[in-house]
């Protein structure tokens, strides 16, 4: 058992003693949050904060603080758990990841090897078991949260901040749509919207001093659809419809921002495109078909625009 002591949660001055505030909600994300049962909105774990909608029973986002230099390998021990803070009806559990054509995986948004730092190993293992929260997952299906998805999170954190030493900002989270897809197995006799979009967002600071920020977004509507484990949605939501059979990997972080009505921490943009937004989304499509050659060059485009 973990103790709650050690739930400090996000750090928003973890880059430099500059401040990288949480992601602000709208009025409606706002009333629809799950207060712990001291009444606080943020939920804190080690390493990482999330905030919870009562009504889709999936995070708005989670918060994460990521250390390069403090990393430390330890072993992986899945205990996926609910969250006795909060509220039982506010949290998916075994009823949906157990449920008939529940072909998907329990999607980290915080990352388990992410929050995996601390002074000592006891601390990195306390922190990655505590990414095992049923809080903190939201169904993927398999080829995104193994292959694609995975390879960029690997990216970020092995490639970039542990090999340049840095701490980093991320930021993830679905898109939590009225306009969402059915998953096809009611749950409790109650239909449940399974989210289609994913995003993330890596806050740095270059060698200038300043802090950047990135952004990414990718879909598994057409995974999701290929194994029928949604329901093909008629939906009059444009912004539904405009992206719902498109997956890519970067993207404005203004674009986040209109498909969840979150607000993200301001920094410098360190990528930008006047593209039309369908194109942007369109380019980089996940296919279930993907030979991993593909995914492969998929994967090269990103590194190539990261610069962090």
């Amino acid at each position: 058992m973990i103790s709650e002591k050690l739930f400090q949660g996000y750090d928003e001055k973890f880059i430099s003693n500059q401040t990288v505030p949480l992601p602000n909600l709208s009025s409606e994300q706002n009333d629809d949050l799950v207060l712990d049962d001291e009444g606080n909105k943020v939920i804190k774990y080690i390493n990482y904060s999330l905030q919870q909608s009562a009504s889709h029973k999936f995070p708005f986002y989670t918060a994460t603080n990521i250390d390069g230099i403090q990393f430390k390998k330890v072993p992986r021990k899945d205990n996926w758990r609910k969250d006795t803070r909060l509220s039982q009806e506010f949290q998916w559990g075994k009823e949906l990841y157990s449920a008939p054509k529940s072909d998907f995986d329990k999607g980290h948004m915080t990352k388990r090897e992410d929050v995996q730092w601390g002074e000592t190993s006891g601390i990195a293992l306390n922190a990655a078991n505590s990414t095992f929260y049923y809080t903190n997952a939201v169904p993927q299906h398999k080829d995104l949260n193994r292959d694609i998805w995975r390879s960029l999170e690997d990216y970020i954190l092995h490639t970039e901040t542990k090999q340049n030493e840095l701490r980093i900002c991320v930021f993830t989270g679905p898109v939590l749509l009225s306009s969402n897809p059915y998953f096809v197995t009611p749950i409790n006799g109650k239909q449940i919207q399974i989210p289609s979009l994913f995003w993330k967002v890596v806050i740095f600071q270059k060698e200038d001093g300043n802090l950047y920020r990135v952004g990414f977004m990718m879909s598994q509507n057409k995974l999701l659809q290929e194994n029928h484990i949604i329901e093909e949605l008629e939906s009059e939501d444009q912004i539904f419809n405009q992206f719902k059979d498109a997956g890519t990997y970067q993207v404005n972080v203004s674009l986040i921002e209109e498909m969840t009505g979150l607000e993200i921490p301001n920094a410098i943009d360190s990528y930008n495109d006047t593209r039309n937004k369908k194109l942007v989304l369109k380019e980089i499509d996940i296919d279930p078909e993907l030979e991993s050659d593909s995914i492969e060059y998929q994967l090269g485009f990103i590194i190539e625009n990261l610069n962090l």
